[in-house]
């Protein structure tokens, strides 16, 4: 459960899926990475284009689903801010590209 890749968000909360129990999520909204650009590319997504965030992109859907829930509750967060809400690990080190990311997908989401 260290590693966050199977991050989805659970009534607006960032929730490793591994380590939740599903009588948890029931009644809850559930989102996962497959529902999330469903109709269309969600900001976070089309920032993580933008910004070349993934490079191996195994924990990826897991940073995005994470970045999700802290714009949901944060949409002006301060690299702090993103370094204490996603707390995934990216074997790779590119969280300088996945912070950009996060800021630019904040101001997607406030166009």
């Amino acid at each position: 459960g260290l590693c966050g890749a199977c991050t989805v968000v659970i009534d607006g909360e960032a929730m490793r899926s591994c380590q939740t129990p599903v009588s948890y999520a029931a009644g809850k909204s559930v989102l996962t990475i497959e529902g999330l650009g469903a109709k269309a590319l969600h900001a976070v997504q089309k920032a993580w284009i933008e910004a070349d965030a993934p490079q191996c992109g195994y924990c990826q859907s897991g940073q995005i689903m994470a970045a999700v829930a802290l714009l949901t509750k944060n949409l002006n967060p301060s690299d702090a801010d993103i370094d204490d809400e996603m707390t995934n690990i990216c074997r790779c080190g590119t969280y300088p590209r996945m912070r950009a990311a996060v800021h630019r997908a904040a101001e997607l989401a406030r166009i």
